[in-house]
């Protein structure tokens, strides 16, 4: 739930950096986050798809969409892995971040014209083509800069994975893919084949996220084996790669199943193993797409408490209400899908009896509740902090200036020091494209 380098005593450090020193120099809201304990998840996640697929290991591609920024870019770089972006904008933070083109994976429904140019002019590993007018596109925009682009299809292979149905992402009625059950792949495949300016190298599927189990995962690469197989008895040649996606679960609350690495990596190894030995294919390059679990649990979002309500309930009932100095604009996944957080009191231990609360922001919606129902000490006050740990995964990324609310920093600790690597937003940003 917290990442490695959190330490709750007298009150919530990380570092040794403690919650209030943090407050003081950077103000709150803020995103903290854990440089070392991102690095050590993603090298994690990194060795274990090689230690199980060895040679046949492709690519641990960091889900951009998670969260993402320049100084985040430089460390995957550094680390060595690979970045998944479905924008252009996520497309030039990576190239800004100096991430080598051909680690690149460029996905996304609805690809402009525009962003597919510039992911072939610059080089992108891989494209994953998400529908038949973007295989022309595809084509055409390698044709135009003479090169051979290389491309997944993705596959929807009839998935319902436990997740919430904003998603989840595999089964027959959603946007992504083509389906595997109506022959909508099997048509992808022969309009790839027509062009030789793309290159099919395999095929790909994304079944979902926060899903806390691996046999949705096992079933999926199940039904992409057999698509490889069909393949090689169709046209007598087998298909060099999948990429299995992501969508591995976290912990937010009590009661969550992280899903480790060594499982994942474990589970697949068996499956791929067997399946493609029943086909009698070759085991091909496994590529994975983990992005919630390496940024997730490396951060957490600091809040001040602004002020303390309590209300009568027609049943006569009391429900303590603790505004805090955020809100939906930072962190809209709780009124969006029902996200569930937990959160502390992060400047000092209370000794007071606990209360029935609910954590609420500053915004004018009365769906701006950041945490229904917690238990939490019944003498928080105003100026209080409290912390939301695991907010590392599109709490920056989905955030938003609804009433006109700056977005909060993103603070990086390493080694009891703290740096800011995206910066608070002004009034200034906010009237920056008025005229």
């Amino acid at each position: 739930m917290w990442s490695s380098h959190v330490r709750i005593d007298k009150q919530l450090s990380i570092s040794g950096i403690t919650a209030t020193a943090l407050a003081k120099e950077f103000h709150t809201p803020a995103f903290v986050m854990d440089e070392e304990d991102f690095r050590t998840r993603a090298i994690s996640w990194d060795t274990s798809l090689k230690s199980v697929f060895g040679p046949n290991a492709g690519t641990v591609y960091y889900a951009a969409k998670a969260f993402i920024c320049t100084e985040v870019a430089r460390w995957i770089k550094e680390i060595g892995i690979g970045i998944d972006v479905c924008t252009g904008g996520e497309l030039a933070v990576a190239l800004a971040g100096g991430i080598d083109p051909t680690k690149i994976e460029l996905h996304g429904n609805n690809k402009s014209l525009a962003e597919i140019k510039d992911a072939v002019s610059v080089g992108v590993g891989t494209i994953v083509v998400d529908s038949l007018f973007e295989i022309d596109r595809v084509a055409a925009a390698a044709t135009e800069y003479g090169k051979i682009q290389r491309v997944l299809i993705r596959l929807t292979p009839g998935i319902k994975a436990d997740t919430h149905e904003s998603i989840a992402t595999a089964h027959e009625d959603v946007k992504f893919g083509f389906s595997i059950a109506s022959g909508a792949a099997w048509k992808a495949i022969e309009a790839v084949r027509t062009h030789p300016s793309i290159e099919l190298r395999g095929f790909h599927a994304h079944i979902g996220s926060q899903i806390l189990d691996t046999e949705s995962f096992e079933i999926s690469a199940q039904r992409l084996i057999e698509l490889l197989a069909q393949y090689r008895d169709a046209f007598g040649g087998q298909l060099p790669e999948l990429d299995l996606g992501g969508g591995y679960g976290i912990h937010y609350v009590q009661g969550d199943k992280e899903l480790s690495p060594a499982v994942v990596m474990s589970a697949l190894g068996k499956v791929v193993t067997t399946r493609c030995a029943a086909h009698n294919l070759d085991i091909p390059k496994i590529s994975i797409e983990p992005g919630r679990a390496i940024v997730g649990p490396t951060m957490f979002t600091l809040y001040e408490v602004g002020t303390v309500k309590d209300v009568t309930l027609e049943n006569g009932s009391i429900r303590r209400y603790i505004s805090i100095d955020g809100g939906m604009s930072d962190n809209i996944r709780p009124a969006l899908y029902g996200a569930e957080y937990t959160a502390i009191l992060a400047n000092r231990i209370s000794e007071a009896p606990l209360l029935s609360a609910r954590v609420v922001g500053k915004h004018c919606e009365t769906g701006d509740i950041l945490i229904d129902s917690i238990e939490l000490a019944s003498d928080i006050a105003p100026g209080d902090l409290l912390a939301t740990p695991a907010t590392g995964a599109y709490g920056r990324s989905l955030a938003s200036n609804y009433n006109h609310v700056p977005r909060p920093p993103v603070i990086a600790v390493k080694n009891g020091k703290a740096r800011v690597i995206v910066r608070r937003e002004t009034a200034a940003d906010l009237l920056g494209l008025d005229f």
